[in-house]
């Protein structure tokens, strides 16, 4: 049976778990799931389990378990061994894999604003997508250098009537 599958959560690497938690707490509202915990290999059989995914190299890392209003998980990690690092380039865009996560705010403006007010940045400017409706797109960044796209309405609120939107 075919079936669409539903968004679980995404994992995003940060170089100071704790401020990234409060960060996405009081930027965005999230609610906290499990504050953050240290992770290592311990022998215990949760280390089992992220040395099977991390593999060789892996030594300690933090992680916390935070969740959007739609119960969409945002997963931080912190690498302590081997250290977590910010990428220099942030916005390799032309490169297979995911570079951004879209948070769905009815006023997007403000929201760009706290983030730069709180250590972040304003990527782009807000640009109304068609000319015929009050859809709205920004990009930003958290602190950690993360890519974080807001949408003012909901992603298949605005794509899901258009055939080829940008086309004349």
């Amino acid at each position: 049976m075919k079936y669409s599958r539903n968004m679980n959560h995404v994992g995003l690497s940060v170089t100071d778990i704790d401020a990234a938690a409060d960060w996405y707490v009081e930027t965005f509202g999230c609610t906290v799931l499990m504050a953050p915990i240290a992770a290592e290999e311990d022998g215990s059989y949760f280390a089992e389990i992220v040395a099977d995914i991390f593999a060789p190299g892996f030594k300690l890392m933090k992680l916390a378990h935070l969740a959007t209003g739609d119960g969409v998980g945002i997963e931080l990690f912190e690498f302590t061994n081997p250290k977590a690092e910010r990428r220099e380039d942030n916005f390799e865009y032309w490169k297979s894999g995911i570079f951004h996560i879209c948070l769905t705010d009815p006023n997007i403006e403000v929201l760009a604003k706290r983030i730069n007010e709180t250590g972040g940045r304003q990527r782009s400017k807000v640009w109304k997508l068609f000319d015929d409706k009050p859809y709205k797109v920004c990009y930003c960044e958290d602190p950690w250098g993360n890519i974080v796209e807001l949408s003012s309405h909901s992603y298949v609120q605005t794509w899901s009537n258009y055939d080829r939107p940008h086309q004349p």
